[in-house]
């Protein structure tokens, strides 16, 4: 007999595959800095920057404020207080409640805590279907993390933006990016120039899931806009690579995960017809995503073959049941789906055959 467990709903989300329901907020950036006092803070304008904090700290937030189509919706700070030995621990368990989009943590580098701060969001990604992710100069392998490997230089500033100060500004660029568009080749207005990249060297970088800025002879931009992950297996393919497409799956996933927390669980009996409902709710939800330009297309059902090993798993000879009887057939406390996307890329490489 299997021991209960508190319930859940589990969503797997493959390169063709996925689930999730009711749009979710975009758009927050969560920074974690370091000054002489701890505090926290949420900043949706210049004029809620709190006062007192180094001139370094208040340029940070004003960077990740700056955005791209659109500014951020808001910046959550929290400052931890200066030391010989800074912990990252209670930053980590303050944001493990508050809802964001793009982390950055501009002293994490220098302070030895940047593979703690990768594996926490790979782990509140992985374990609480959160679409948090980390603007971060650190390679990791995972569609969580961007890895941002550029140095500015900023209008007017002979002095570097290192790319772990630069991370403010990604995160935020990231968050005002809209979903139907990419940051790739976004300008960076704001800095007249960057740490010169070939060609080469580019297609080297992306190839290493760095996301980086080139000159393009007249103003800094973005290079294509890929995270940190690498290594593709038969689930996760060249989709997982794409920040704006992994924003999609993140958005599905937490959206309908949320959804179905709050409006089904616990509410709804476990009938075929209550299970046709939840379908057609995920379905209207995929069509509204169409709608906007985020999905080509998107389906869901009754997942057929996993309804049938559980049934099978009771004991019950199903090889008798046609498909219709397996889907009304009861599954206790499960529901078991299925869903089938086709998300909408955007333009990035173009070819043009001029014939003369």
């Amino acid at each position: 007999m299997a021991t209960l467990k508190a319930p859940s709903v589990t969503i797997a989300f493959h390169e063709r595959a996925a689930s999730r329901i009711a749009r979710g907020t975009r758009g927050v950036v969560a920074l974690i800095l370091k000054d002489t006092t701890a505090q926290t803070a949420v900043v949706y304008d210049v004029t809620d920057i709190p006062a007192g904090l180094t001139d370094l700290n208040t340029q940070l937030i004003k960077d990740a404020l700056v955005g791209y189509q659109t500014t951020p919706s808001k910046v959550i700070v929290y400052v931890l207080a200066d030391g010989e030995e800074v912990d990252y621990a209670p930053a980590m368990d303050y944001f493990d409640t508050e809802d964001f989009d793009y982390m950055a943590a501009p002293y994490a580098t220098e302070d030895g805590a940047a593979a703690d701060l990768v594996t926490w969001i790979k782990s509140i990604r992985e374990n609480d279907y959160r679409k948090a992710k980390l603007v971060i100069n650190n390679a990791a392998d995972t569609e969580g993390v961007i890895n941002w490997d550029s140095t500015l230089y900023r209008t007017g500033s002979d002095d570097p933006v290192t790319a772990a100060y630069g991370s403010a500004r990604i995160a935020g660029l990231l968050a005002g990016t809209a979903m139907t568009a990419s940051a790739t080749y976004a300008p960076l207005t704001d800095f007249a120039d960057c740490a010169r990249l070939t060609k080469e060297q580019r297609d080297a970088a992306v190839g290493a899931g760095k996301l980086v800025a080139f000159w393009d002879g007249e103003k800094v931009k973005i290079c294509r806009a890929v995270n940190s992950f690498v290594t593709t297996t038969g689930d996760k393919g060249d989709s997982f690579k794409k920040i704006r497409l992994v924003e999609i799956m993140d958005l599905i996933r937490t959206d309908i995960n949320s959804t179905i927390q709050d409006s089904y669980i616990g509410k709804y009996i476990n009938s075929y017809d209550n299970k046709c409902l939840l379908v057609t709710a995920i379905n209207a939800y995929f069509q509204s995503l169409v709608d906007e330009g985020a999905l080509l297309g998107g389906s869901c059902e009754i997942n057929v073959t996993a309804q049938r090993n559980y049934i099978a798993g009771k004991g019950v000879d199903v090889s008798k049941l046609t498909d219709q009887e397996i889907k009304e057939y009861n599954t206790d406390s499960h529901v078991f789906l299925a869903a089938t996307l086709s998300m909408a890329d955007v333009f990035e490489d173009v070819v043009l055959d001029i014939s003369i």
